[in-house]
């Protein structure tokens, strides 16, 4: 059930977990958040510390549920992308259409100094690598057609090689040829996200992301940072609306029921070190939701981190989310199977079929 905002309310939540390495906890987070109704989970990763992969840990929590979408963070910078964009393409199909990617870049010189091919370089120039790597991954993605495999065994055919199509992408620091190892995914192209608070990350973001995360700690800065990115989108030729902004909010619901702290919950919250935080009861939390999604409409939805993974998600699930979709701001059911269904943006076309398999 939604509300008549025109599109549908969009939550989602973090299941990082310190020093966590048995996959059954990141099940069981991802299934507390999918019996909710919400949009996808992230698992954030980086070079800098140390933690499982996290696109190996939601690959294993693909089969263990059913609707969620699954967005890994994925750093592009001195990772090879033909590798990126397979393994990606994997998760896509591994969670039958469920898949996302938190693009991100590496900025450090004690992260280069991992992979000793390189050093570090300006945001600027990562940001810009991080767009031609979404590009070359959705080429890539395209280089099978959806029906190129025939599986034929009587012939002996796997796959129609007139539908298979090269690529030969050349970008600032690297050079991809395809086609892919793996076939087009269900999605046709896996959701990008985006964390698009920083300048450098939000040209990219508009240019290239499904859905841009903004860290921002009053509806007017959400606001007005959407109205930037769909401008951008727009003049990247993009149709604005094919672009979700969702609030980045760190979340600690330890207060319970109690009302939300002075400069919390219906007040806003507050800017930290780590990003907005907001702290008091999950009924608080559900009245700043609805007064900056439904009254402001300022923004797509929001993305909560939980301070405590297992209390703060389940007082959001069973508090806040019951609580807006008791008041019809939020569906009690999902709209399809995949995330982009979840999210409302249309399966892209594949660019070589359209075009009429010209390669």
């Amino acid at each position: 059930m939604t509300s008549s905002h025109g599109r549908g309310l969009h939550l989602a939540a973090a299941v990082d977990q310190r020093s966590a390495y048995d996959a059954d906890s990141y099940v069981e987070l991802a299934r507390l958040a999918e019996s909710g109704g919400l949009d996808f989970v992230t698992l954030d990763d980086t070079f800098a510390r140390p933690g499982p992969d996290a696109l190996a840990v939601l690959s294993r929590v693909a089969p263990a549920t059913g609707r969620i979408g699954l967005v890994p963070t994925v750093t592009v910078t001195h990772t090879e992308p033909f590798h990126v964009q397979a393994a990606v393409a994997t998760l896509d199909w591994v969670s039958r259409g469920r898949a996302g990617w938190r693009i991100d870049v590496s900025t450090t010189e004690g992260e280069a100094r991992l992979f000793g091919r390189r050093h570090a370089a300006p945001a600027d120039a990562l940001w810009q690598e991080a767009g031609e790597v979404a590009e070359v991954a959705a080429e890539l993605w395209d280089s099978w057609e959806d029906d190129a495999e025939i599986r034929d065994t009587a012939t002996g055919r796997f796959v129609d090689r007139d539908k298979l199509h090269h690529v030969d992408f050349a970008g600032s620091e690297f050079s991809v040829k395809g086609p892919s190892i793996v076939p087009r995914p269900p999605q046709g192209h896996p959701v990008r996200v985006v964390d698009a608070t920083e300048g450098q990350a939000r040209r990219t973001a508009a240019r290239y992301a499904d859905v841009a995360l903004v860290r921002a700690a009053s509806s007017a800065q959400a606001g007005a940072v959407r109205a930037e990115l769909r401008a951008s989108a727009e003049k990247f030729g993009r149709d604005p609306d094919t672009l979700r902004v969702l609030v980045s909010l760190v979340v600690d619901l330890g207060d319970g029921e109690h009302a939300a702290e002075p400069g919390h919950g219906g007040g806003g919250p507050r800017q930290t070190a780590h990003g907005p935080l907001y702290r008091g009861g999950p009924v608080d939390l559900a009245e700043l939701i609805a007064a900056w999604w439904h009254g402001d409409r300022t923004v797509d939805g929001f993305h909560l981190t939980p301070v405590e993974p297992r209390r703060d998600l389940e007082r959001l699930v069973n508090g806040t989310v019951a609580l807006l979709q008791h008041r019809g701001l939020f569906r009690t059911f999902y709209p399809g199977s995949t995330l982009r269904e979840h999210l409302g943006l249309a399966r892209p076309a594949n660019r070589y079929a359209v075009t009429g398999g010209a390669s």
